[in-house]
């Protein structure tokens, strides 16, 4: 009598470490776990185990998440019902997170796939081996988040004693020995840096300086071994390195400031110049920010009485602004007036050259202390504006009697909005609006932010975004959406640098979707 030969199972082996290190040795990590998961498979070759020719191994890659290039490949293997058995050594190999087992083990069940560790005997049918493979998982996802609060302490207490723990060295120095080093040149390089931005005042203007006198960043060397050099100095990168106190000797950490066991580069007087300079650029740039915008805000009524506030929509990547009636804000669309969304650039700049030509004024004086000095109500009409001027310089004229608290006196100026067929945007604006100063260095801080985790990632600094984050003190999820900032295309970068680009560019808009070709970013946001 013949035994029936058992039914072939196809068998594929992961293996995964954590961190790179070792990872170049003729015999490593992932060596050592592939050769105990073959010698397994092999042991059950009367069952019709068989293994496949397909690695899947993923080096200097962290179990908490699943975005793993060797396991994606893996799981595409399930899906198109390639594989019947999945081998591992143990397994916090295949994920160190409960939540992500779970969905493994749906899609495992749903193509009808095993899932063996070779250290650890259970079986996943049964539901004492699935209590028994929780606890083993509850156990690795403390293991994980235990030695990640361990680096992080050790992060902090290394930096409150000011020493220099990685990531990209500051221009000036260099890394010998894990310690930094002032390189002379590049230490001459940075005091000019700061001594013209003493001179210019601007960084805008700075960069521009620096590109014409043919100054450029220090070239880069990859873990790979190639160099890679920027054309410019960018002004993000440099309004980061304008406020970063490694230059007077000291490390910045959570909002605390240590003295650092590096030499410094600069004088004290030198930086807190400027800094003081930069904080006096940042009050002016909000202070023109507060005068500019929404202007009329409180001055603009419908002509049935309704105040009209301020708002504003994103169509592809543009901000339109408008003021809009209260009673259509409050579902009381019968009691708005003739005209109840208004283009609020188009409305501002009639009541502005209206003021203007009142007070014979240049085209610079309209702001918004102004407007409300000189201007009472403003009163729109489906074919005119009502503006009424206070006059207080006929006051003195007037006896106490005769004199209200202000003259008043009545324009009338035509307007004919022009209606499109768009909800939410009664008609385009004049002009299309840019992001303002406070956007544009948010913008710049994260491009500049995520540029430096990539560098770390390059330069082998950081295995993965999970030590990021964890160095950081940051979700690991929150670091790889800040990631694509890192692969902007060059012209997008110069557009929020020059302040140009559309208002509706934000760090939201730019991490959610974004196109990977630069063309199509670029046509995206209106600059292609």
């Amino acid at each position: 009598m013949k035994t029936a030969l058992a039914k072939s199972q196809r068998c594929a082996i992961y293996t995964r470490k954590s961190t790179e290190h070792n990872l170049d040795l003729a015999f490593n990590s992932l060596d050592a776990q592939r050769e105990a998961c073959e010698a397994y498979i092999k042991s059950q070759a009367h069952e019709g185990w068989r293994l496949v020719a397909d690695r899947f191994d993923d080096g200097g890659l962290s179990g908490a998440s699943l975005e793993r290039p060797a396991l994606q490949d893996l799981l595409e293997q399930v899906r198109s019902r390639k594989i019947d058995i999945i081998v591992v050594y143990k397994v916090d190999r295949l994920t160190r997170s409960l939540a992500d087992f779970a969905k493994l083990v749906e899609l495992f069940d749903a193509f009808d796939v095993s899932f063996v560790s070779v250290t650890q005997s259970f079986n996943t049918t049964s539901s004492m081996g699935r209590l028994t493979l929780n606890v083993l998982l509850s156990f690795a996802q403390f293991e994980r988040e235990v030695i990640g609060e361990r680096v992080r302490d050790k992060i902090a207490a290394s930096k409150r004693k000011g020493i220099w723990v990685g990531g990209p060295v500051p221009l000036g120095y260099r890394s010998v020995g894990k310690k930094l080093e002032v390189v002379p040149e590049e230490a001459e390089l940075v005091k000019k840096i700061f001594a013209d931005y003493l001179r210019v005042g601007s960084i805008g203007e700075l960069a521009a300086a620096l590109d014409r006198e043919g100054v450029r960043p220090r070239p880069r060397k990859l873990a790979s071994g190639k160099t890679i050099a920027a054309e410019r100095f960018m002004v993000g990168p440099l309004a980061h390195m304008l406020k970063n106190r490694f230059y007077v000797g000291e490390i910045a950490y959570r909002g605390e400031i240590h003295k650092g066991e590096h030499e410094p580069i600069l004088d004290r007087d030198v930086f807190e110049a400027v800094q003081a300079r930069l904080a006096e650029g940042a009050v002016k740039r909000k202070l023109t920010r507060s005068r500019t915008s929404s202007m009329l805000v409180g001055l603009l009524f419908d002509d049935r009485g309704n105040p009209m506030s301020p708002s504003h929509a994103n169509k592809k990547g543009v901000r339109y602004r408008y003021y809009v009636s209260h009673a259509l804000l409050q579902n009381r669309k019968s009691e708005a007036g003739t005209v109840s969304r208004v283009s609020a650039p188009d409305i501002e700049q009639l009541v502005c050259d209206a003021l203007r030509g009142r007070l014979n004024a240049n085209d610079d004086a309209c702001d918004r202390d102004l407007i409300r000095a000189r201007i009472e109500r403003i009163i729109i009409e489906s074919d005119r504006i009502a503006i009424t001027f206070r006059e207080p310089e006929l006051n003195a004229d007037l006896s106490d009697s005769e004199s209200a608290p202000n003259r008043l006196t009545e324009l009338t100026i035509p307007f004919a909005p022009k209606l499109i067929p768009r909800k939410g945007v009664v008609h385009a604006p004049l002009d299309q609006e840019t992001i303002d100063s406070e956007t544009r260095e948010t913008l710049l801080k994260a491009i500049a932010r995520s540029r430096g985790w990539m560098e770390t990632i390059l330069s082998d600094q950081a295995a993965s975004f999970d030590n990021i984050a964890a160095d950081e003190g940051l979700a690991e999820r929150h670091v790889r959406r800040l990631a694509v900032l890192a692969f902007l295309s060059p012209k997008v970068v110069q557009a929020i640098a020059d302040g140009a680009a559309p208002s509706g560019v934000t760090v939201s808009s730019l991490t959610q979707a974004l196109p990977h070709a630069w063309a199509d970013q670029e046509r995206l946001l209106g600059l292609g």
